[in-house]
């Protein structure tokens, strides 16, 4: 389970990555033909300049380094193709944020140009996602109660994952221009 400020990549046709959202974003990106790809989960579009762990939870950081580490596993820059979930307004109080990530995430896109060929973005309701990074493959289910999502389960998936060392976190590595 990818949870706020990470970003996971693999190459392996075995692997699931998954997340939660609610207004943050994740993208999921791919190269079709080389078979590796990766998925991001991040809280706000700008913040921070660092690259610490904090840093990670602003879109213009996570996008680069999701970007940065599929082209270092494999992938080509021009053959990227991503599909975008999230921004939702789960809970009012918290105001624009769903919007204000997904005008981040698809003005990123289309600066970058990297085809955005599926979204499901804003709306009033949690999402669960799972990416199957090699193929682009992805299940999107919406959470009627996203209160009923346990810490239990997302340490559970995470633990499996780490297991199997079949992905990788990207992390400790500054993003690189493209």
């Amino acid at each position: 389970m990818i949870v706020q400020g990470e970003v996971a990549i693999s190459n392996d046709p075995a692997v699931v990555l998954g997340t939660l959202l609610g207004s943050c974003i994740s993208v999921c990106m791919f190269d079709p033909v080389a078979g590796v790809g990766g998925m991001n989960h991040f809280l706000l579009p700008e913040g921070g300049e660092s690259h610490d762990a904090m840093a990670m939870r602003f879109g213009v950081n996570s996008m680069g380094m999701l970007v940065s580490g599929i082209l270092k596993a494999g992938g080509k820059r021009s053959r990227l193709v991503c599909k975008a979930f999230g921004g939702a307004t789960v809970v009012p109080s918290l105001g624009r944020i769903g919007q204000e990530n997904i005008h981040f995430v698809m003005q990123y896109l289309a600066d970058k140009e990297i085809p955005c060929i599926s979204q499901s973005l804003g709306g009033n309701q949690a999402r669960r996602v799972r990416f199957w990074p090699t193929t682009g493959r992805v299940q999107q289910n919406l959470v009627h109660d996203a209160q009923g999502i346990g810490y239990q389960e997302v340490a559970e998936s995470r633990e499996k994952l780490h297991t199997q060392r079949k992905w990788a976190m990207v992390s400790g590595i500054r993003p690189e221009p493209f």
